[in-house]
């Protein structure tokens, strides 16, 4: 009887944890007494659900719960300071004020990513706080995941939480104006979540699942509770890219470019979703970068393979995106497309324009362009170079692997040019 209890609490740990963490956030104003009071919450449950059965509203048991013995600890601490006194005082007085059940419990996930994703907060600080308070993962995890010490993540959160309050930052969804301004802060840190797994940033791995399903996760969650375009656009996007993972690595661990992909492992119920949303996100005609380059993708998801594939609106789309939110990487990637429609030598003098300017000059996916393109030129000394040049600044190694094998592939050119 008591192992199937167990696996129940566990069962409804896993679904309701995170929910119930973010109302005990907005009651109790603290992010260190919430955490105390959640875990002192599942222990309450396993020690009476046994007897007494679990509550029809388990969630509602768990908070009120929490409350209850998040006060006793201030008491307990009010002992050696007086001062937790007058805070067990405000949380009963408030306690004793309300309805039976806690308001707002439904919209607090939607408070607590909004208050981790402030733009107060350090961009890094903003992830990490996301990933632990949001989604439940661990300090560990989340520091093997960016490949940072777990003493060197843990010192980051408690410095965003020691800066919410500190900065008095509002556990609250922002109205109007700054709604639209501080969701930026919001999908630009799920979207860095995303490109994260999607295409780490070092290390052996080219994929970390577990951060593109936390990505897609947190996405799914804001278009629930936050039903805007560009959020919408935002999940249509990482559907989008998410479909194609499982043909972008081979069975040996190497890189496999979207050309050389096999297009029948593409997840087509992914692609289907995604494409959905990028429509209802461009008919609302609010949409913003993350919809645009939802239908870059959609658009390459369509084709039976590259040769096939509409360059010429897939340019159209990074010329509108271009205009909504220019920089040299989306530069970059129209280069690419426009040497796909009107030939390689278009591409590679839009590319070299780019890297006479600058901003690109140390970013390894230029330089691995601009090698590919001079490769498909028959350029094989200047394509020699440039991937010398991408291999030094990349730092993964699936790309760093498929890198050496396209400088192999161009020493066996220059040998048999020299024969």
């Amino acid at each position: 009887m008591m192992d199937s209890f167990s696996a129940r609490i566990q069962e409804i740990y896993q679904q309701e944890s995170r929910r119930v963490l973010a109302t005990l956030i907005r009651l109790l104003g603290s992010f260190e007494l919430a955490e105390e009071a959640l875990h002192d919450a599942f222990a309450a449950a396993m020690n009476q659900w046994p007897g007494e059965g679990v509550p029809d509203n388990p969630r509602a048991w768990l908070v009120s719960a929490g409350r209850f013995k998040a006060i006793d600890q201030l008491r307990r601490k009010a002992r050696f300071d007086v001062s937790f006194e007058e805070v067990a005082d405000r949380l009963e007085a408030e306690l004793a004020c309300e309805d039976e059940e806690p308001q707002g419990i439904e919209d607090d996930r939607l408070r607590l990513i909004f208050t981790c994703c402030h733009p107060g907060l350090a961009p890094e600080a903003q992830l990490a706080l996301t990933l632990r308070e949001v989604c439940g993962l661990t300090t560990e995890e989340i520091a093997s995941a960016f490949l940072t010490s777990t003493p060197t993540l843990a010192q980051r959160i408690v410095r965003a939480k020691a800066k919410i309050r500190d900065a008095n930052i509002p556990y609250a969804v922002p109205e109007g104006q700054e709604l639209q301004e501080r969701l930026a802060s919001v999908l630009h840190a799920i979207y860095l979540i995303f490109n994260e797994g999607y295409s780490a940033s070092a290390g052996e791995r080219l994929i970390r699942q577990d951060l593109c399903g936390e990505a897609i996760r947190l996405a799914r969650l804001l278009c629930q509770l936050l039903p805007e375009p560009e959020a919408r656009g935002l999940l249509a996007l990482l559907l989008l890219q998410d479909a194609r993972r499982s043909a972008r690595v081979s069975a040996d661990g190497n890189l496999v470019l979207l050309e050389d992909q096999d297009r029948s492992l593409w997840n087509r119920e992914q692609i289907q979703e995604g494409s959905n949303l990028v429509l209802q996100a461009l008919a609302s005609r609010r949409f913003g970068p993350y919809t645009l380059q939802a239908a870059i993708a959609a658009v390459h998801s369509e084709a039976d393979s590259t040769e096939t594939t509409d360059w010429p609106q897939i340019v159209g789309l990074y010329e509108a995106l271009l205009g909504q939110s220019p920089s040299p990487v989306i530069e970059l990637n129209r280069a690419v497309a426009v040497a796909m429609r009107d030939g390689p030598e278009r591409g590679l003098a839009l590319i070299d324009h780019l890297l006479a300017e600058g901003p690109l000059s140390d970013y390894h996916l230029a330089h691995a362009a601009r090698a590919d393109l001079l490769r498909r030129l028959g350029q094989n000394k200047q394509a020699h170079a440039a991937y010398r040049r991408a291999l030094a600044l990349s730092q993964q190694g699936p790309e760093q692997r498929f890198l050496l094998r396209r400088l192999h592939e161009i020493e066996t050119r220059l040998a048999t040019e020299k024969k």
